[in-house]
């Protein structure tokens, strides 16, 4: 049998309140519509609920049952709706975002020490793509893109100021190889290409010249889908590579990298971090981007 829940709701305030009238002013109703949803629940079981008198009300046998039954479930029921509103409501709980991997690089990572420090009861899930993700159905509260690939639908947040680029290369493989003089000169070195994981497509080395922009098709036996290992070629002087120029910056081992045509290469449009409009209220990810960008200062 399935009983609407509205009259079990009822029920359960006449036990808790001991009478229709205290029920119906806990339940925001009218002491005739709380009357009317008890009969029709004892119609509906076959047996009456409580033994009324003019001093007090009393549960049957049958209330006793019903009662015993009802009432962890609506405890439960209670706990889960605090539940629903604490979710993404206080400082705690778990976020999730998901990013290209030269995201993290080029702006997040200095910052997630600091928020963990500030934020110790929010667990940060990074969850590294550049493939376009379905948030709502990857179960993931926000994303980092660059400027140019976020949904329409999606709330986007600013994070960086447009990416320089520059093609990079070892001091040894200049010295080795010649230093190219114009972007076309490309032709004739050894260039490692950086193939995107969701497209399967190489990204273009494309520069800035007086007529506008342009590509250059560059060849070479390498090609690798992962930054990390391309500026590591990079830094063993197995070729030149087409990349972010502050990305991956740190460590011994890039001390004598040298960038070339930094001021004929067009800047990578900035990245933004974008959640649907239904996470907005969200306390941990607000917390997230005002830390972010504090940290980052204005862009």
């Amino acid at each position: 049998m399935r009983l609407p829940l509205v009259m079990l709701e009822v029920f359960d305030a006449i036990v808790r309140a001991g009478s229709l009238r205290a029920a119906a002013d806990s339940l925001q109703l009218k002491p005739s519509t709380v009357s009317h949803q008890l009969k029709a629940l004892e119609q509906r079981i076959g047996a009456p609920l409580f033994i009324r008198t003019t001093r007090s009300l009393t549960l049957t046998d049958a209330g006793h049952a019903l009662s015993q039954g009802c009432r962890p479930a609506f405890e439960q029921l209670a706990q889960s709706v605090r539940h629903a509103r604490d979710a993404g409501g206080s400082t705690r709980g778990q976020l999730r975002i998901t990013m290209p991997e030269f995201a993290y690089h080029t702006v997040l990572a200095p910052f997630v020490g600091s928020f963990r420090a500030a934020w110790p009861d929010i667990g940060l899930e990074i969850v590294m793509s550049d493939a376009f993700v379905d948030l709502a159905a990857a179960g993931i509260h926000a994303g980092i893109r660059s400027g140019d690939l976020v949904e329409q639908n999606m709330i986007a947040v600013r994070i960086s100021k447009p990416l320089p680029l520059a093609v990079y290369a070892s001091a040894g493989y200049l010295a080795r190889r010649g230093s190219p003089r114009h972007p076309r000169d490309l032709l004739d070195h050894d260039c490692i290409r950086y193939r995107f994981h969701s497209s399967g497509r190489t990204a273009p080395w494309v520069f800035q010249g007086t007529d506008g922009a342009y590509a250059v098709d560059v060849g070479g036996g390498l090609i690798v889908n992962d930054l990390p290992t391309l500026y590591a070629m990079i830094d063993d002087g197995l070729g030149l590579g087409y990349v972010l120029r502050d990305a991956y910056g740190r460590g011994p081992r890039n001390r004598k990298r040298v960038a070339l045509f930094e001021r004929e290469i067009p800047p990578a449009p900035a990245l933004s971090l974008y959640f649907p409009s239904e996470y907005r209220a969200m306390v941990p990810l607000r917390l997230f981007i005002e830390h972010l960008r504090a940290g980052i200062g204005s862009v």
